[in-house]
């Protein structure tokens, strides 16, 4: 048996009358408390906010317009119905800006904010029905984002912001087997869309001539093999749901056409139809390809590059977070310990450091796949460095296992710190400015190590 809501309601008016009166109307059905000014709401609510709070506009000291404010910033999702003694439009107005619900006019009519108070409730149900959900789905189906670095962190908070709008397009950006499906994904089962499907195609992989009839569907009869009761396409099948377009900077002319109109007017046609279909489909796309360029030399189009755009999500590459390396490299240990059941513990110190060392020119694609590989061949109870088949770590810099006899991490650090430094100024092409701001030094401090490690000759 589902468990009923219990709701929660924070009555601040300074008139005792009201207070107590509403009190006692209510808390047969609600729990609910009391506040008779602003300052004593606001210590009470941002420390633990209700579900519902009905807050008087004229208050002593700091009036509700204020508290309604500072609630809004610190708890976005609370629900604030204004209180007003006399409907002063402008100020009614002002309230709905900064994010009121609704308000009630005095003298209160109990009838009438009982079901403005069951629709503010019912906004609530709703909203713990989808983040119940939300968090099962999570649970059972959605794969973790890894990563520790800030990178990830910012990302994932982003994320969880954006997916918000269920009906807001966002283009994913990065490098390719940086993860843009999963990211698609986690948008998809934190919107208000969970409930329906999410469908992924890579539009590089379609034939052009199907790309149409593919993502719109067909019509009975539109072409010789078709089914003759016609075809829905994939943004039929993910409504209500997300449709993600991987490689979007593929599709050819006339479907970007057909797309714009869709993400513009909610409706398309069936290839070879004639009749109108309405749908509502989020469209998260995503593509390692340079849009910009694209449009600027006529190969996609521009308002569509700019409907796509409405949100954009950049996905760091893996050399760009190398503190997630070894925590990602160690999630995918276990899956794959457990698919070749392998008694593996964990990734030996030589491992991890050739790990580190390693670029990932695949990201965590190729990360993904090293592990694999090693868990694969792994013949003890660690993955060993040459388990990886990464190679000779670059500049032929041995990593060692520890041992009983040690090891000198300083050595190890210095070749480690060489690696990165030289490839700093190969990107840089020799500009020690620059290469100092990709590794987070300044400039003197670039020159230092770069002397110290590289056997450098003294700067002149």
């Amino acid at each position: 048996m589902t468990q009923a809501l219990t709701y929660s309601i924070h009555v601040v008016d300074d008139e005792q009358t009201i207070r107590d009166s509403l009190a006692r109307a209510l808390a047969p059905a609600y729990q609910v408390d009391t506040s008779a000014t602003g300052e004593e709401a606001l210590q009470v609510c941002l420390a633990s906010p209700p579900d519902l709070m009905l807050l008087d506009i004229g208050l002593p000291g700091i009036d509700g317009l204020e508290v309604l404010r500072r609630c809004k910033e610190k708890h976005h999702d609370i629900l604030v119905v204004m209180i007003t003694a006399y409907e002063d439009i402008q100020t009614v107005i002002e309230a709905m800006k900064l994010g009121a619900h609704d308000y009630v006019v005095k003298p209160l009519n109990l009838d009438s904010l009982e079901v403005t108070i069951g629709n503010a409730l019912e906004t609530i149900r709703l909203r713990k029905e989808v983040q119940t959900l939300q968090a099962r789905l999570l649970r059972e189906h959605v794969p973790c984002i890894i990563g520790e670095s800030d990178a990830i962190q910012d990302l994932m908070d982003y994320l969880a912001l954006v997916a918000r709008s269920p009906d807001t397009p966002i283009l994913i950006l990065g490098p390719t087997g940086t993860g843009k499906e999963l990211v698609a994904s986690a948008i998809h089962y934190r919107s208000p869309m969970c409930k329906g499907p999410i469908i992924a195609i890579n539009c590089a992989s379609l034939p052009e001539p199907l790309v149409e009839s593919e993502l719109f569907g067909y019509a009975p009869g539109a072409f010789s093999g078709a089914q003759t009761r016609g075809k829905a396409g994939l943004i039929e099948q993910a409504a209500g749901g997300t449709l993600f377009l991987d490689e979007v900077g593929d599709l050819s002319q006339q479907a970007q056409a057909k797309l714009l109109r869709f993400l513009e007017q909610g409706e398309f046609f069936r290839v070879g139809g004639t009749e109108c279909t309405r749908v509502q489909t989020r469209i998260v796309s995503a593509t390692n390809r340079n849009l910009e360029e694209l449009t600027a030399s006529g190969q996609f189009r521009q308002d569509l590059y700019y409907r796509l755009a409405v949100v954009t999500i950049d996905v760091p590459s893996l050399n760009e977070r190398p503190g997630d390396i070894v925590p990602l490299a160690k999630h995918f240990l276990v899956h794959y310990r457990d698919k070749f059941a392998k008694e593996i513990r964990g990734l030996s110190p030589a491992a991890e450091a050739r790990l580190c060392a390693h670029s990932w020119v695949g990201n965590v694609r190729e990360l993904k796949n090293t592990i694999e590989r090693a868990a694969l061949v792994c013949r003890g109870l660690e993955i060993e460095s040459e388990d990886l088949g990464l190679g000779p770590p670059a500049e032929g810099e041995p990593m060692p296992p520890l041992t009983a006899a040690g090891v000198d991490l300083r050595l190890l650090t210095d070749a480690l710190e060489r690696r990165y430094i030289n490839e700093a100024l190969r990107l840089s092409q020799g500009n020690e400015s620059q290469a100092a701001r990709l590794l987070g030094m300044n400039h003197s401090t670039f020159r230092y190590r770069k002397k110290k490690v590289c056997n450098d000759d003294p700067p002149q």
